[in-house]
């Protein structure tokens, strides 16, 4: 796993937190937030994978 990757769960986790936290308030910017964070974390995720298919398709030959 990759610094990206890992920052994307954490941001992807938190978000996810942040969203059922906004909702179980009833405070609709924080849940609205919250799913934005998640997202963000899933992109982020996204760009971890493609760096590690990229270094793995490098180093074989």
């Amino acid at each position: 796993m990759n610094k990206d990757q890992v920052k994307g769960t954490v941001k992807e986790v938190a978000g996810k937190v942040q969203a059922q936290t906004g909702k179980a308030l009833g405070s609709k910017e924080q849940q609205a937030k919250g799913y934005v964070r998640e997202a963000e974390g899933k992109a982020q995720h996204v760009v971890g994978d493609a760096r590690k298919l990229a270094k793995d398709a490098i180093k074989k030959p």
